[in-house]
């Protein structure tokens, strides 16, 4: 990995923790909106930007979570299983935006992984914790590819790394 992609992979986890802090009690609750989730969508333009992604959830959660070692492992295994897939599936589809809804429902789908995490950490109800982060996933992710892309036009991130 060269000196470019690791600076670029430091400064999305430095934005991933700085826009999760940003709304701070909305992140790491049954009821979440956390807007960094809207960087999974990077992975989309460039599969090395995982590196990144992974980190930046790991140092969020390390740092600032409230349910400390659950969400060190759940959280991270859902970010590194949803992108993971998100870079296998993306291979056979060749429309950007279809690649990124694709994205979308990937993680809305696997914050199952998250509402297993706040069932075990709180005794939450599971599978209406599921629906409660799934919706909040969906809502930022949903959002965060708009940006994203009007982001991907003065940036372009697929060349960033390259």
């Amino acid at each position: 990995m060269n000196i470019r992609t690791i600076s670029i992979n430091a400064l999305v986890a430095a934005l991933y923790i700085a826009v999760s802090l940003l709304i701070q009690p909305f992140g790491f609750t049954n009821i979440q909106f956390r807007l960094s989730e809207m960087f999974n969508h990077l992975v989309v333009f460039n599969k090395k930007f995982i590196f990144g992604i992974v980190i930046g959830v790991f140092l969020t959660n390390l740092l600032f979570s409230p349910l400390g070692a659950y969400d060190l492992v759940f959280g991270v295994l859902q970010s590194l299983i949803a992108l993971l897939v998100t870079i296998g599936v993306g291979r056979y589809i060749k429309n950007l935006w279809a690649r990124m809804m694709m994205n979308t429902a990937i993680f809305t789908v696997t914050m199952f992984i998250i509402a297993f995490e706040l069932h075990l950490a709180l005794g939450l109800p599971f599978l209406f914790t599921w629906l409660t982060t799934a919706v909040g996933e969906f809502v930022v992710m949903f959002i965060g590819a708009f940006i994203m892309m009007a982001l991907d036009k003065k940036i372009s991130f697929k060349t960033l790394l390259n």
